[in-house]
């Protein structure tokens, strides 16, 4: 079974019991300071997890873009990609466990067909601590389900995940764990939880590939949440129910909601009984076109990276220096490495292109509409690349002093002969690069240089050289290498892992962004700002995107050139002209048709259901100061914002401008 067939019986199967279909949000996430992109499918929908009415009404569905940059470092296995589809429906309130485990197990049992013997499923199992009670109600729903297919299915106690290692499946088919792996908030566990946030037990669901070993360095036994690859989780029911208050405790949420989740690679893995998401029909066309020359592990990483590339430029982002953007950019130059031995290579690269947009035009037809745009950009960030590359390594590499002969070395000398050999034939960038490190080395070699784990991990933390660039070099120079250079690099590799992995955890621990009342007082002024600008600067003014923390708003937006001290002044004064005017701040949800009649502002380009909500300043909609698509919220009156103050404003990229302010 094909993923767009998989895509659309998934949509249709919870169309046909009441859900409406909404469309993908955006990769880069509005109003959300706590994550860099669009991590899972429940994330656009916080608001209406907290309470708010959602235009579509109670039950939806869709098929999300998600991308996890926690994850680039794992790409490579059988199960882990950066770029995915989170297939989800949510009840805001309406229906709770028992329809959701009951059609959830409809569609993949009777729907696409999967085999009831291979699937195994999780529950919570209580936290005694936080007072949150065990969910025994899912296990007899689990129960009464695989009984229905002629399954015993036996409840094992695991607890924590130290524990499952011990205890294995001892013929389960229903596992309890701990809030470590049957908790879901975006926060992780019930402790890490900022105040705000909404959570809850939930029940995953995993399928059994019987021709995978277990492999014991995960542990003496194999459990549904072993890392070893022999089950791999395919969804995820989260009954969300719970808000951590302010004293650190859980108040009920105004409603119970439901949250689904699914990868759709995944899906397609268990499906058709194969146990590597890379071989399935989203990545086969262009793995089969790489040529076998390149390892298995590097084809993926290749597949991998540049489908997030393409869906990354579609919805605005460009390589460039702050956090989001130098994603990007890694990922471009990661696979710009790994494919550089090829003949025409950057050709190769633009192909993959080629074959993804082909393969998404009907679903996300935005990547079609940009393909101009996603080429140019790839081609620009390549061209980049190989042009500093040489530079870059010798600077970095000189920079280390591996030698005393190094310091004799003339740094301009290897520039100036760089430069003549790009001026003479600009396109010979392995000849570049090889002339110029062949030099370097012997000169090294010639001193008695030894490259350690360290310095080539410094090259590549701190300088940005990829990994595969410097090893490539060692091999064809031979440099020499210190003891167990290997094992070292790979511990350095684990330990930076695990820092960037508490970095991204930390990220969550700053609130729940858009909620406070200071959050909400500078979402609202994002709303005068885009207005004010239009007013001062013209329509050539376009929303790139905005962050909101509780002590500034940060606003995005497309306009070629520096803003005048007169024209900030002007807009500040437009700003606290209306916040003294006292305006009412108002919402109505109407077809799309009509709201883009309006005038209200939008993200030009994106895919909006068939209701919206449009938030307005002003007594009524037609003679509003200010109107947008938003999903809120809001202050009911900008009288209460207090002044406003632009404190910086900046170029971020080629036309992109941003703007920091505060409210006083």
């Amino acid at each position: 079974m094909k993923s767009e067939e998989i895509r659309k019986k998934f949509i249709e199967f919870f169309e046909k019991r009441g859900h409406k279909i909404v469309p993908s949000s955006s990769l880069v996430p509005e109003n959300d300071p706590t994550t860099l992109f669009t991590g899972s499918g429940m994330q656009p929908m916080v608001p209406y997890l907290l309470g708010g009415d959602h235009p579509a009404g109670k039950r939806v569905v869709n098929s999300q873009k998600c991308f996890r940059a926690e994850d680039i470092e794992e790409v490579g296995d059988n199960r882990h990609t950066t770029f995915f589809e989170m297939l989800g429906n949510w009840s805001f309130g309406d229906y709770f466990r028992t329809e959701q485990i009951q059609w959830i197990s409809e569609f993949l049992f009777d729907e696409i067909k999967i085999n009831p013997n291979k699937l195994y499923v999780t529950v919570f199992g209580g936290d005694e601590e936080n007072n949150l009670p065990k969910d025994i109600e899912a296990v007899e729903l689990w129960k009464a389900v695989f009984a229905k297919h002629g399954i015993e299915a036996k409840v094992v106690e695991i607890g924590t995940e130290e524990n499952g290692a011990k205890v294995g499946m001892q013929g389960g088919r229903i596992f309890y764990y701990g809030s470590r792996k049957n908790w879901w908030s975006r926060a992780g566990t019930p402790d890490n939880m900022p105040v705000g946030e909404p959570g809850g037990p939930d029940s995953e669901m995993f399928y059994e590939f019987s021709s995978v070993e277990h492999d014991r360095k995960y542990g003496e036994h194999c459990h549904p949440n072993c890392d070893c690859g022999r089950y791999l989780e395919i969804g995820n029911n989260v009954f969300m129910t719970y808000k951590k208050v302010a004293d650190g405790t859980f108040e009920m949420l105004p409603r119970r909601n439901i949250d689904f989740g699914g990868g759709l690679e995944r899906i397609i893995a268990a499906v058709n009984n194969v146990s590597d998401v890379f071989k399935t029909d989203l990545f086969a066309r262009v793995i089969d076109f790489l040529p076998n020359e390149l390892s298995n592990i590097d084809k993926r990483v290749v597949a991998d990276h540049m489908r997030s590339s393409i869906f990354m430029i579609a919805d605005g982002v460009r390589p460039g220096s702050n956090k989001r953007d130098s994603v990007l950019r890694k990922l471009i130059r990661i696979c710009n490495s790994k494919l550089k031995a090829l003949r025409d290579h950057e050709q190769v690269i633009l192909q993959i292109v080629e074959l993804y947009i082909e393969q998404y035009k009907n679903q996300y037809p935005k990547v079609f509409e940009f393909k101009k745009t996603i080429n140019e950009v790839i081609q620009k960030e390549i061209n980049d690349v190989n042009r500093t590359e040489s530079i870059r390594l010798n600077r970095g590499l000189m920079k280390l002093d591996l030698s005393r002969g190094l310091k004799k070395l003339d740094l301009s000398r290897v520039l100036d002969e760089m430069q003549k050999l790009h001026d003479e034939e600009p396109r010979a960038q392995n000849v570049q690069k090889g002339q110029a490190l062949k030099y370097y080395t012997s000169e090294q070699m010639r001193h008695g240089g030894e490259l350690t784990a360290e310095k080539a991990f410094y090259l590549h933390t701190t300088e940005g050289i990829d990994m595969e660039t410097i090893l490539a070099i060692s091999r064809d120079f031979g440099l020499r290498h210190e003891e167990d250079f290997n094992e070292k690099l790979e511990v350095m590799s684990e330990k930076h892992k695990e820092i960037s992995r508490k970095g991204s955890e930390q990220k969550f621990k700053g609130g729940l962004a858009g909620h406070s009342d200071m959050e909400v007082k500078y979402h609202t002024a994002t709303h005068l700002l885009h207005q004010a600008l239009h007013d001062v600067l013209g329509d050539e003014v376009m929303q790139k995107g905005s962050n909101i923390t509780p002590e500034r708003l940060r606003f995005d937006f497309s306009f070629p050139r520096k803003m005048t001290d007169e024209e900030k002044r002007r807009v500040e004064e437009i700003v606290n002209e209306k916040i003294g005017s006292k305006l009412p701040v108002q919402k109505i949800i109407m077809p799309k048709a009509e709201a883009e009649k309006t005038g209200a502002r939008h993200f030009f380009g994106e895919k909006y259901p068939d209701g919206v909500s449009i938030y307005y300043i002003g007594e009524d909609v037609d003679t509003a100061y200010s109107k947008e698509f938003c999903g809120g919220p809001h202050v009911e009156n900008i009288g209460t914002l207090g002044k406003f103050k632009i404190q910086k404003e900046e170029a971020i990229s080629a036309g992109t401008r941003r703007i920091k302010a505060t409210l006083e």
